[in-house]
């Protein structure tokens, strides 16, 4: 792959697509969340938190219809729905482990760099931005790890 000018990540370039798929603000977190198995529609939105229904059922359809997400129906009643990983989308499951570590350590070092950005802007403007108003207890996930 060259990485001369006006050669990486071309419009038509599938590795572009790719990575327009993958690297919704979604899509990592639902493909994380599905690695260790399948999951019914309910409990993933669940799992993920802070995710509309609507907004998962999106992301979703976006992975399934690009070939990382698989959507398994039930012949029950009532209807059951599950959702997992496709043998491609399986191959994403080392990467994101390798970029969720990476938040992980480096998690806090972000936080407070956006805590920064947002005095100065405060000290610029007067007004606090929305996205610098988040408190590190907010940064906390259920676990405890910092985003």
């Amino acid at each position: 792959m060259s990485l001369r000018p006006g050669t990486v990540f071309l419009t038509d370039c599938p590795t572009r697509l790719t990575m327009e798929v993958i690297t919704g603000k979604w899509a990592v977190i639902d493909l994380f969340a599905l690695g260790d198995g399948p999951v019914r529609h309910g409990d993933l939105a669940e799992l993920v938190g802070c995710i509309s229904r609507k907004v998962l059922t999106q992301t979703l359809r976006r992975l399934q219809d690009n070939g990382l997400v698989e959507r398994h129906v039930y012949a029950e009643a009532p209807p059951r729905v599950e959702y997992g990983l496709t043998e491609l989308g399986r191959t994403l499951k080392e990467p994101i482990k390798m970029l969720t570590d990476w938040a992980v350590v480096h998690g806090e070092a972000v936080a407070e760099m956006q805590e920064t950005a947002g005095r100065r802007a405060e000290d610029a403007t007067g007004q606090r931005p929305a996205a610098a108003s988040t408190t590190r207890d907010q940064r906390t996930t259920s676990s405890g790890a910092s985003r």
